[in-house]
């Protein structure tokens, strides 16, 4: 199933005071895991169209209109089956609200819905996967799930400050993570958006090499 969120929820959520931008996040699914790996990889280039197409878009783009004018698309991993997991969910139902710095002086209040437990090359890692306190009380959008994470490309093949991937509440206990789904904060492209700051702890120590490469301003790709 696949969502969009109204750009007013997501200036409140990522934007700054008086945010004008239309913009949603990246659309999620629930593909099954049974899926074909072709089916997959297609998934994965039909997503990267997409995100190609919302940054070319005025509409929808994080991008100044300096780098958009030029823009050809944004520079990807090949598609890799192997960074697409399932992942078992352990909620965390007693979990307080907290304040979630931002790369300006705003703080996101969040939630830890859960923790996400999963196996990717044959090594174990848990992360945290968070809910928007704003965004849970809509009934549109409450079963949206922020997923934030640090790796060690960070600072070179990627983004320093990791980068993020949007998920669905699912019905049972397990999710899939696909991390040629994981793209770059707004603010890595345009510094009037204030964009939540990755928690240390949601480190993984591998390289993730799936999904948005860092942004060279000098050139699209």
């Amino acid at each position: 199933m696949k969502r969009k969120i109204m750009a007013a929820i997501i200036c409140l959520f990522f934007g700054i005071q008086g945010c004008a931008d239309k913009r949603k996040y990246h659309d999620t699914t629930k593909s099954e895991s049974a899926a074909s790996g072709s089916q997959i990889v297609k998934e994965i280039v039909g997503f990267q169209n997409k995100l190609n197409e919302e940054f070319r878009n005025p509409e929808t783009s994080p991008l100044p209109d300096r780098y958009r004018k030029d823009f050809e698309g944004l520079d990807f991993f090949e598609p890799d089956t192997s960074f697409r997991v399932i992942a078992t969910l352990e909620r965390t139902a007693d979990a307080l609200p907290f304040m979630m710095p931002t790369t300006t002086d705003r703080l996101s209040e969040e939630v830890v819905y859960g923790i996400v437990k999963f196996i990717l090359k044959d090594k174990a890692y848990s992360l945290e996967v968070y809910q928007n306190v704003e965004l849970m009380d809509t009934a549109e959008y409450k079963d949206y799930l922020f997923l934030p994470f640090l790796d060690n490309t960070n600072g070179k093949e990627t983004y320093a400050g990791g980068r993020y991937l949007d998920l669905a509440i699912p019905e049972g206990n397990s999710i899939i993570l696909d991390f040629n789904r994981a793209y770059n904060p707004y603010c890595v492209y345009n510094k009037k958006y204030s964009c939540p700051i990755v928690p240390k702890r949601n480190f993984l120590n591998t390289k993730i090499m799936a999904g948005v490469k860092s942004f060279k301003q000098n050139s699209n790709k």
